[in-house]
Parts: structure tokens; sequence; C-alpha cells
């Protein structure tokens, strides 16, 4: 077991990928201690989410909050603004959470410990592992998606997923070598995001490819395998999107709790299933209310949703939510909401002369 770990340790020294939050293995050996800080907040960025994706949010969100401290202190409204587009927004919300904690009751420094770790706003198993493992360098085996398509493919495990979970963790475990585990995590999912990739491995290259199992088998491609999911169903609604003559728009802040929770937004109806009628909602004013030809596609986790999206010139009303030109900035918006505005943008575009 120990020489599989210190083999791909040898290949990782060489073939790390570059990252923002990532302290390089030179780095690492010189003495240069990774930032937990920064690997907590990559970790939660990266939760249902890509690197690629993810790059361009962490440079933004620690060139404006560099410290655990400074983030802490951040208005909720900036940091929504920042995540906006980014998707799963619970996160955001526990991201404020969790750095106030740390700030308030831990004087400004992440735990070192794992079980401290697992009881702060946000952090599940996952991310407690991944910080103890890639920050503290303690003995936690980090699974993510790369992590269980290696150990299927390593030992030729055909269970499905996620009934396969338990079986590839425990697999991973024996594996992780009690130094360097950080590096050694990091490896893995390099490996499987750069070698052993879902549709086409590079095995020929691979520094495990010798004991694996599926590839002696021919049964790489196959794994892992997966329970096929229900189809996702299909809601639809309406959004209201209101201007005034000086530029501002009417917008509304959701609740805390539920999708989008805490995001800027348009007034719109419930979401609904596709079987019952759309419905055309409350408008939040009155108005010359028209529909916009075309509608809004987005999917979310647990089902598509199909949005009307109707516009109005608004008149000025102090018991409504108004954004200044000069303060409205469509990036700040979850990416259902900035897609209606892009609709009407669109429209407006094409009708120039």
């Amino acid at each position: 077991m120990r020489d599989l770990s210190s083999n791909l340790l040898e290949w990782y020294d060489i073939h790390a990928r570059p990252m923002p939050w990532r302290t390089p293995p030179t780095e690492k050996k010189a003495g240069v201690r990774p930032d937990p800080y920064r690997i907590w907040l990559s970790e939660v960025m990266l939760q249902q989410t890509t690197v690629a994706a993810v790059k361009d949010y962490f440079n933004r969100f620690t060139a404006r909050w560099p410290t655990v401290a400074d983030l802490a202190a951040a208005a909720d409204g900036d940091v929504m603004g920042e995540w906006a587009g980014l998707g799963y927004y619970a996160r955001a919300r526990n991201l404020l959470k969790c750095a106030r904690t740390i700030t308030n009751e831990h004087g400004g420094v992440f735990p070192g410990d794992h079980a401290t770790l697992l009881s702060l706003p946000g952090i599940g198993p996952y991310t407690a592992a991944a910080i103890s493992s890639i920050a503290y360098d303690l003995r936690h085996v980090v699974v993510d998606g790369n992590v269980e398509r290696v150990m299927a493919r390593l030992y030729d495990i055909h269970t499905p997923l996620p009934a396969a979970k338990a079986e590839l963790t425990a697999k991973a475990e024996r594996l992780t070598p009690k130094l360097r585990t950080g590096d050694y995590a990091q490896a893995v999912m390099d490996l499987g995001a750069t070698i052993c990739t879902p549709k086409s491995p590079t095995c020929d290259i691979c520094p495990w490819r010798e004991p694996c199992k599926a590839r002696k088998k021919g049964t790489a491609l196959e794994l892992p395998q997966k329970t096929p999911k229900k189809p996702k169903p299909v809601r639809h609604g309406t959004v209201y999107l209101g201007r005034r003559s000086d530029g501002a728009w009417l917008m509304e802040r959701r609740p805390d709790k539920g999708l989008l929770g805490g995001m800027l937004g348009w007034p719109g109806s419930d979401w609904i299933d596709s079987d019952a009628p759309r419905p055309p909602g409350t408008p939040p004013t009155s108005a010359d209310w028209k529909a916009v030809e075309g509608e809004v596609r987005h999917t979310f986790t647990h089902f598509h949703l199909l949005l009307s999206v109707m516009t109005a010139a608004v008149d000025s009303d102090e018991q409504l939510l108004f954004l200044g030109h000069n303060d409205f900035r469509p990036s700040d918006l979850p990416t259902v909401m900035r897609k209606a505005f892009d609709l009407i943008e669109n429209k407006a575009n094409l009708s120039l002369p």
C-alpha cells in the first residue's frame, strides 16, 4: 500500500496542477505551509462546481477579502453579489456564518482538529477532511468524484454509486499514508482530473497503470457504475422587470431560507410544476406590463425551470426596493435572474436601427 502512495507522490511532485489556493510540493518542502482560509474557501466553492468555474471567483474573493477576518467583516450583500453566478447560494450564507464564527470564537484562526471543524457552519465531513488533510497534514481521507473514479478502476469495483461510496472510501483510506497526507489527497484528485478521466483515461502514462485491475480487465470506461437518476421535473413561473424613468430597477431580496436565499432578484410568481397552468403571479406594482418574446430556461439541482418575462416602466414607490442605475450590476444577480435581464437586453439590442 505504501508503495502505491509513494509512487503517486513522486508523480505529484512533478505533475501537480497549479491552483491559486494550492501550496506546490516544492514550496511545502521549503517550509511554506498551506493557508487554511484559502483551502476552506476553495473547498466550499468547489462543491458541485468545476475548477475552471471557481478560479476567477476565488481570485476575486481573496483579492477583496484576503483573510477570514476580512470576510467576516464584509457586508452580506457584497458577499452575495460576488458569489452570484456560482450557484448553490446556501454556501455563500454559510461562508459568512463560518467566517464570523471563526473570527469571533476562534480568534480568526481555523481549528486544527477535525471534530471542531465539523462543528462550524457549512462544514461537513468532506470539507473538514480536506482542511484537516491539506492544511494541517492530518490523516483524514478526502473522497470526491475523482477519487471515487480512481478507486473504482484501481480495484475494479462494479457496485453502483452511491451504494459503493463506503467501499470506495475504505479503499482510499487504506492507501492514505501517514506522512504528506495533504499532498497525497491532492495527488489522487489530480490523477482523476488529468489522467483517470471519465471518458478518455490515458492509462499508458498513469503512475498506477500496473496495479490497476480495471485496465487489465478492460473495464475502465465502465467505471464507476452509477444508479440511474430519475428525470428532473419541470417548473414554470413569471418574473417582472420594472424600471423607473431615472434608470433604477425594481428588485426584491429573496428570503434567507430557500432557493437563492438572500440574493437580489426580480419580483415574480411562485415556481410550480409544469403540469399546472403557468402562474402569472401578481405584478409588484401597477403598470403597463408587457410580455417579452421568448422565455428563460434554467436548470437547478433538482428541477428545470421555465420563466416568462414581463417588463414595464414603473413609478417610484417607497415601499418597493429599487436599485439605482449606477449601483446595478447584472453580474450580482444569480444566473437565472441574469438570464431574464439578458433576454430583455437582447430584445432591446435587436430592435435598434
